[in-house]
């Protein structure tokens, strides 16, 4: 026979919602101190070595860690020390800070303004001009107004609409020019170099060209270097070095570089870092991307609100790089493609 204990000080605990709480939270803290036990303070991390414990002075500088910037150590031979018991925690730090800077939303594309007119250039290479004497990359809505400016002032001699520097009409003039740029290091001229090279099947040239552009930081050489590495081109094919040169574009603000990423990573299985990448492209007016966003959205692998968002960011992007300008040097170009000719604005 069960008997009933009625002594008040036997009372089960769990019975007083307070002692319930109270319990709970001491439990926790002992859970979180047992957690960081082995886990030095990231501040002590900054102001000490992390191999031997010796702090900064005046006589000792600490170097940071390049690839995590967590840790610091006072001297090669203890980074080198500590390597085995750091490696695992530098490689995820790494990786994190990689992914914060790649998945950052650039302000503009690599292309930029014009620096005429001052608003975002096209993303299409049909809608602007590079100027050979001067390297500058304008809108075709720029270039289009100089023409009409100098056709109502009835000028003989056609002139940069940047530099005002006469244009060549010979093409030894312009290879001339052009030349003088390369010579100058101007990335532009490198790139450009390296899409004629290209284009004329001499890839060898075209990573030459192409590599001492994109080691000045131009997004569109790392680009082309990325096909280049992709196609086996001039260079053995090398998937990790393609990667590398489409992140550095990615990173530049390149959207086809980033389109492709996202390509990748959705063949690759990785769903979530592709819509990133889709979005990010779509978000700087990149139409192949908001398309994809919007296949990704009617298989409800988007949210209808990030839908809307790039869209609504799509939008703004496209609209900020049109003009009256560029819209008449475009019906322009589309009349004389239906006469037959080919205009070249330039």
């Amino acid at each position: 026979m069960m008997s009933v204990n009625n002594n008040e000080s036997d009372t089960n605990i769990w019975s007083d919602p307070d002692a319930v709480l109270s319990c709970a939270s001491l439990i926790g803290e002992l859970i979180m101190s047992a957690n960081n036990i082995n886990e030095p303070d990231a501040s002590m991390n900054l102001s000490c070595c992390a191999s031997c414990g010796t702090a900064e002075g005046d006589d000792i500088k600490l170097k940071t860690c390049t690839a995590c910037k967590s840790v610091r150590y006072c001297s090669v031979e203890c980074q080198r020390n500590h390597r085995p018991k750091h490696k695992k925690a530098c490689k995820k730090r790494a990786a994190e800070l990689r992914d914060e800077l790649l998945f950052r939303q650039p302000e503009s594309t690599h292309l930029g303004d014009c620096p005429i007119c001052f608003l975002p250039l096209p993303i299409g290479t049909e809608q602007t001009t590079m100027m050979e004497c001067c390297s500058k990359l304008i809108c075709n809505g720029c270039q289009y107004a100089n023409l009409l400016r100098e056709m109502y002032e009835r000028l003989v001699e056609h002139k940069c609409a940047f530099c005002r520097d006469p244009i060549p009409t010979q093409k030894s003039d312009v290879n001339k020019n052009t030349m003088k740029r390369v010579e100058a290091n101007d990335p532009m001229a490198l790139c450009f170099m390296s899409h004629l090279s290209y284009e004329e099947g001499n890839y060898a040239d075209s990573f030459k060209y192409s590599t001492m552009a994109a080691e000045m930081g131009d997004a569109d050489s790392h680009y082309r270097l990325s096909i280049l590495y992709w196609r086996g081109r001039g260079v053995e094919k090398d998937e990790k070095k393609e990667m590398h040169h489409l992140e550095k574009a990615a990173i530049g603000g390149h959207p086809a570089a980033r389109y492709n990423l996202g390509v990748h990573d959705l063949n690759k299985g990785r769903l979530d870092r592709a819509v990133k990448h889709y979005i990010i492209a779509a978000n700087l007016g990149h139409d192949a991307s908001i398309q994809e966003v919007k296949d990704l959205y009617a298989k409800r692998f988007v949210c209808k609100e990030d839908f809307a968002a790039a869209l609504r960011a799509h939008h703004a992007a496209v609209d900020a790089m049109k003009s009256p300008q560029r819209e008449a040097a475009e019906a322009v170009g589309k009349d004389a493609a239906e006469d037959g000719f080919s205009l070249t604005i330039n």
